[in-house]
């Protein structure tokens, strides 16, 4: 059977099953106690925060646009605008790239328990 299906048939269902992983992403849910600032890895552990030089801490997760988890020196020097989290320490514990639809959302209306 697959040796019959056209190459214009088979591209076709490939961006279907795209267009239906795309639309099965779902909303990120950020805990209560989430913060929301311009991000520099500059001298790893430490980082700029909002232009404030803080650290991250052992164990810190970075998730990028698409949920995945990353090293803080694949980053660069680039800067992100990101949700994060604090530890009791005061160190970054958790950070979330944000997409550009996050972005444009509030803080206050992404927060655990704020969602309608």
């Amino acid at each position: 059977m697959w040796t019959t299906i056209r190459p214009i048939r088979l591209l076709m269902i490939f961006l279907l099953a795209t267009l239906a992983f795309s639309a099965m992403a779902a909303e990120r849910d950020f805990p209560a106690s989430t913060l929301r600032g311009k991000l520099t890895i500059t001298d790893y552990p430490n980082v700029a925060m909002n232009g404030n030089v803080l650290r991250l801490s052992p164990g810190s997760r970075i998730w990028n646009t698409q949920q995945l988890t990353q090293i803080p020196n694949s980053l660069g020097t680039d800067t992100y605008l990101v949700n994060y989290t604090l530890n009791p320490q005061g160190d970054i514990d958790r950070v979330w790239i944000l997409t550009p639809d996050e972005a444009s959302q509030k803080i206050e209306t992404q927060r655990n328990g704020n969602k309608l």
